[in-house]
C-alpha cells in the first residue's frame, strides 16, 4: 500500500481525470481516449517518485497484463473499449497493494456505482437536469467508467487515510 503522502500525490492528478472520465461515460457512453491517455501518463511521470524503482517497473507490467485483459474481455462483448483502455491505464496504481483491500474496493465500488446510476435514472428532478446524457436510457450497458473512477479514487483515499 502506498504511504499517505505518496497517495496525495497521485491524487490530484487522478482526481480530477477521473471525474472527467466518469462524467464522460455518463455523458456519450465513452471514455475519451485524451483521458485514457491523460491518468495512463500519471504513473509514468509521477509514479517513479512514489514507490521504489523496481515497484514502477513492475507497474506498467500490470498495465500491461490489464490492457491485455482488458482487450479479451472486449473482444467477448463483456466490456467497453474505452473502460478496457481506462482500465489499464489506472492500473500501475496498485502496485504493491493489498489484494484483498483492491479486491474489496473493486466490489463496492462496482456495486455501489451501479446502485447509485439507477438511482440517480429514477430521479426526475436529476433526469430533468441532464437530459441529454445517453447512460439514462441505455437500458442493457452501464457506464462502467464511473465504477473505475471510483476503484483508483477510493484506493487512493484508503492508503491516505489513518490504519490502525
Amino acid at each position: 500500500m502506498l504511504e499517505p503522502v505518496d497517495a496525495m500525490i497521485l491524487l490530484v492528478p487522478v482526481l480530477p481525470i477521473a471525474i472527467w472520465a466518469a462524467v464522460s461515460d455518463l455523458k456519450r457512453m465513452k471514455i475519451p481516449n485524451t483521458a485514457v491517455l491523460a491518468m495512463a501518463a500519471v504513473w509514468p511521470l509521477i509514479g517513479w517518485y512514489v514507490v521504489p524503482w523496481e515497484s514502477w517497473l513492475w507497474g506498467f507490467a500490470i498495465m500491461a497484463v490489464v490492457f491485455v485483459a482488458g482487450f479479451l474481455l472486449y473482444l467477448t462483448g463483456t466490456f467497453g473499449a474505452g473502460d478496457a483502455k481506462y482500465s489499464a491505464a489506472m492500473s500501475g496504481i496498485f502496485v504493491g497493494g493489498n489484494i484483498g483491500e483492491i479486491l474489496l474496493i473493486i466490489f463496492v465500488s462496482m456495486i455501489g456505482s451501479l446502485i447509485l446510476h439507477r438511482i440517480l435514472r429514477s430521479m426526475s428532478f436529476v433526469r430533468n437536469r441532464t437530459p441529454d446524457w445517453e447512460s439514462w436510457t441505455r437500458k442493457r450497458f452501464f457506464p462502467f467508467g464511473m465504477a473505475l473512477s471510483c476503484i483508483v479514487v477510493f484506493y487512493l483515499l484508503a492508503a491516505i487515510w489513518p490504519q490502525g
